[in-house]
């Protein structure tokens, strides 16, 4: 049976302006879905929902970032405190610093470009000096305001797809969460697949049998489980309804082939295989964030809404080291900072502000557990400071 997208009538109604936005993105949805006789994926309405040119949210001229009275949807761990910066500095400057990586970084999806001014004013600080420092974002108005934040900084490049033949650092912050994913339910009769209709004059959830290009996905999930938890244990259970990517893991094995020498430090929110997709997390982790609400309703205000779904990080791993890369770590974020200098870097200048937001960072009821970061990489023998201690490699 569909199921509908029934508004979040809790959330505050966007101004004229932004419903009529919405509307014209959701005509175009409609318009494709007649188009491909009456049904798309989830993956493609996310596609849409987010970089449709001109009216998807990535795409259009939404504010994003930032903090609620400013109109943003989400706070990402660069806009809580320079503090995130300066410990992802400490990390290049040993790479750098060591000779082993070029002296260039490589940042995906830069957002209010807080991250880059963090990290750059510290890697001045430290002494460090880098050839270029690139971004690769496909927003338009977050452009812009990078270049406004970053206006002070030289060796800046923007661009539009990744360096080829590239010898540095490649930092990609809640980027992977935000590529699209495709929804699966398991049902009595097998596999099936939930994407989007039009019907009723509204878009709705529908679910058709699963083809062979998502049986193909959820094997690995499935064969996984088992593995780690015995035949009837792993198995999931009718009505499980979960998302798994094809194009996470396509840009993990993207990167094995562009980066010549370097490591990629890859933070998200997320799980290993067998922690995603354990039998009792049966609604999967798809979410989406609108002025600081989070509700599970992508059909709603398409265009207005961030979408994102929690990193299979074993998928980005396995994708990795297939084509070719070293997996060199995987911790969480707490014990990602912690070893790059966050304690102190907060007993160097005390305050209770500065207190607050390290224990944002790091506390496992805030950012601390959820966010994991993993490095892959090619050519580099140092060991990272960032994985010294707490490394998880083993649960991947």
């Amino acid at each position: 049976m569909p199921t509908s997208s029934a508004p979040a009538t809790t959330l505050p109604p966007p101004d004229a302006l932004a419903a009529a936005h919405s509307a014209r993105l959701t005509e175009q949805i409609a318009d494709e879905i007649a188009q491909a006789g009456g049904w798309i994926g989830f993956d493609r309405y996310m596609d849409r929902a987010l970089y449709a040119p001109g009216l998807g949210y990535y795409a259009a001229g939404a504010h994003k970032l930032g903090d609620a009275a400013a109109g943003g949807d989400f706070v990402t761990a660069p806009e809580i405190s320079p503090l995130f910066g300066q410990c992802l500095a400490a990390q290049v400057a040993q790479l750098v610093g060591s000779g082993a990586v070029g002296a260039r970084v490589v940042e995906f999806g830069a957002g209010s470009g807080a991250l880059a001014q963090d990290l750059l004013r510290a890697l001045d600080a430290q002494g460090v000096s880098l050839e270029r420092y690139a971004i690769v974002e496909v927003s338009a108005d977050l452009r812009d305001r990078q270049r406004a934040r970053l206006a002070g900084h030289t060796n800046l490049q923007w661009l539009d797809a990744p360096p080829e033949g590239f010898d540095g650092v490649v930092i990609a912050n809640e980027v992977l969460d935000v590529m699209p994913v495709r929804l699966f339910v398991t049902a009595a009769d097998g596999l099936r697949e939930r994407g989007v209709a039009w019907r009723d004059g509204r878009l709705v959830f529908d679910d058709r049998p699963a083809d062979a290009s998502l049986r193909a996905l959820v094997q690995p999930i499935t064969d996984g489980l088992r593995d780690a938890l015995g035949d009837g244990a792993g198995a999931l259970p009718a009505g499980y309804v979960s998302e798994v990517s094809a194009v996470v893991p396509a840009w993990s094995a993207d990167l094995a082939r562009w980066l010549a020498r370097g490591v990629a430090l890859l933070i998200d929110y997320g799980f290993p295989r067998r922690e995603y997709y354990h039998p009792q997390r049966i609604m999967g982790t798809l979410m989406c964030h609108y002025r600081h609400h989070a509700h599970a309703e992508p059909l709603w205000l398409p265009g207005l809404n961030d979408i994102t779904a929690h990193v299979d990080f074993t998928a980005v791993a396995d994708a990795a080291h297939a084509a070719g890369l070293d997996v060199l770590g995987y911790t969480t974020q707490a014990h990602f900072l912690i070893n790059s200098g966050l304690l102190d870097l907060v007993q160097r200048a005390p305050s209770p502000r500065r207190a607050n937001e390290a224990q944002r960072l790091v506390s496992e009821a805030e950012m601390g557990e959820l966010f994991k970061v993993l490095a892959v990489g090619r050519g580099v023998e140092v060991p990272l400071i960032g994985f010294a201690r707490g490394d998880r490699l083993y649960r991947l």
